[in-house]
């Protein structure tokens, strides 16, 4: 599991500073050390994974505090949503309501504004719809008056707290093509995505693939894993494709170098 506490570590935010009305969280630094006898449990879906990864990287750092996690906010009988963390800053006592995003986008060369650009693998997730609902949805709750209880128990002003997003990206540009992706941080582009046809090409064909489970989408790629031939592997991805589903592979060159690769259905 120390891997994935890694991966989410050295996954860089997908801007820095201010973009969008955003403001970036600088993530604290912290001794991996201790991710060794952190738990990670498997049957929740990766999003979910992301929180307890950093729950856990949080609480182990001297930075930070953190005051609430994942408060549920209600109207009657409807979930309207939840906050993801309220932290206390140790040196400067600063509140700091922060939004978590993990995300895997691909990069589409054919629309023009970056932030309509990247959409996840399956095109069933888009980076400007993040965008709006952490502006729109998300921090506006924290001012909600079913959360009343919680600041008069703590003696907080909601007020006083500010709010930003801790949002990290791997991104995954065309094969073969540049692109720009101004002024997203560029330091996001962790791969490439294909289409069926060109994965079915000889190209592709000396190489050797692993098809990584979901949790394995965060970490650094390594040899250590069973290997498949081109065959094998284009049978594989087939089956995804008909489910439409895109699959993350390692792929593995004839030079020992491997890359991350996503195979897109559409």
């Amino acid at each position: 599991m120390k891997a994935v506490f890694e991966g989410f570590v050295n996954t860089p935010p997908l801007w820095k500073k201010q973009q969008f009305g955003l403001q970036q969280f600088q993530f604290p630094e912290i001794d991996l050390s201790a991710s060794d006898t952190m738990a990670l449990p498997e049957h929740l879906r990766l999003g979910h994974q992301m929180e307890v990864v950093f729950k856990n990287l949080i609480s182990s750092s001297k930075a930070y505090t953190i005051v609430f996690s994942n408060l549920l906010i209600d109207e009657g009988k409807i979930r309207l949503g939840e906050l993801d963390f309220i932290l206390r800053e140790e040196r400067t006592e600063q509140l700091v309501h922060v939004e978590l995003a993990y995300k895997f986008y691909i990069i589409h060369p054919e629309i023009s504004e970056p932030i309509y650009r990247l959409m996840g693998p399956n095109k069933r997730d888009m980076f400007y719809t993040k965008l709006d609902k952490l502006k729109d949805k998300q921090f506006p709750l924290l001012f909600h008056k079913s959360l009343a209880p919680y600041w008069e128990t703590a003696n907080i002003d909601p007020i006083t707290i500010a709010q930003q997003c801790c949002f990290k990206a791997q991104l995954f540009a065309p094969y073969g093509k540049t692109t720009s992706i101004r002024p997203l941080n560029t330091k996001c582009i962790a791969g490439t995505w294909i289409r069926f046809d060109v994965l079915n090409s000889p190209e592709f064909n000396p190489c050797q693939f692993y098809i990584p489970r979901k949790l394995e989408w965060v970490i650094a790629p390594h040899q250590d894993v069973p290997w498949k031939s081109h065959f094998e592997t284009l049978m594989e991805v087939n089956l995804r494709m008909v489910k439409e589903n895109a699959p993350m592979l390692w792929v593995k060159k004839p030079d020992g170098t491997i890359e991350k690769v996503f195979v897109v259905w559409w």
